[in-house]
């Protein structure tokens, strides 16, 4: 299986807003152009709760690789939860040698995608042997996909291990609860019907994606973005946002500095 999820690669050509929903991934995120230290920079992005917001600036291009959830352990060296919410130097987490060395690499790109096909044989350079895996990627792959449509109870029930162990397990492998990564994804899903229906019907979507009502939905957005659903909708649809017309791309806004 590929460590990597999915992999992108952004030019901005004017200052641009940009406006993220949030991912329980972990994405490695390299970046050239004036925003970057000295010119060119590599960071790893932990799982982020909220909406991130950030206006990129003319000039800069950058490389987001999402990985699989599940296997950042298998990728950095440590767990998932040893990141979540932050935004880290890629020298802090695999040293500063290997960094210089991918970084010596990077500077020799002549277009974005040579640099994404050197993050990518980076990220695949790091994997550890299988027999070093835990079951901890397949428990939390396997639990993610039922807890779109049913309760951690549930879930937990359903895989015959307890509420308790399924927590643990994802704190540690994804950097969140499982409770926080279905409402992570509930929110994600209404984000991404609203876009798609012109008309807006809030009390529709809520009920196709397991909100309780709508106003259940609304609080949640609230949470999630700081803003009604309908603003932040509004804010999207004048947003420079890749989200939208890729549904595997990496949100861009989920930048450092």
């Amino acid at each position: 299986m590929s460590l990597i999820e999915s992999m992108i690669v952004d030019e901005c050509v004017a200052n641009e807003p940009r406006v993220a929903i949030p991912r329980p991934e972990v994405h490695l995120v390299v970046r050239v152009g004036p925003s970057a230290n000295r010119g060119l920079d590599m960071h790893v992005l932990g799982a982020r709760r909220y909406v991130t917001r950030k206006t990129i600036r003319k000039g800069q291009w950058t490389v987001f690789a999402r990985l699989q959830l599940g296997t950042a352990a298998a990728v950095l060296g440590m767990p998932a939860s040893a990141v979540a919410g932050h935004t880290v130097p890629v020298e802090d987490v695999w040293g500063a040698g290997e960094a210089q060395a991918i970084y010596d690499q990077l500077a020799s790109a002549e277009s974005p995608n040579d640099a994404a096909c050197i993050l990518e044989r980076a990220i695949a350079a790091r994997r550890l042997p299988d027999h070093l895996h835990s079951d901890h990627p397949l428990l939390v792959r396997e639990a993610g996909k039922k807890l779109l449509d049913a309760s951690v109870h549930e879930v937990a029930a359903e895989l015959g291990i307890s509420e308790r162990h399924l927590r643990r397990v994802f704190i540690e492998t994804v950097g969140m609860s499982p409770k926080m990564f279905s409402r992570l994804m509930r929110f994600s899903r209404a984000t991404d019907l609203a876009r798609a229906d012109c008309c807006t019907n809030w009390a529709s979507i809520a009920a196709q994606t397991g909100f309780y009502d709508q106003a259940h939905l609304i609080e949640e957005f609230r949470n999630f973005t700081g803003a009604t659903p309908e603003a932040f909708i509004h804010e999207l649809s004048g947003a420079h946002d890749r989200t939208r017309a890729d549904p595997d791309a990496v949100p861009l806004s989920l930048l450092t500095g």
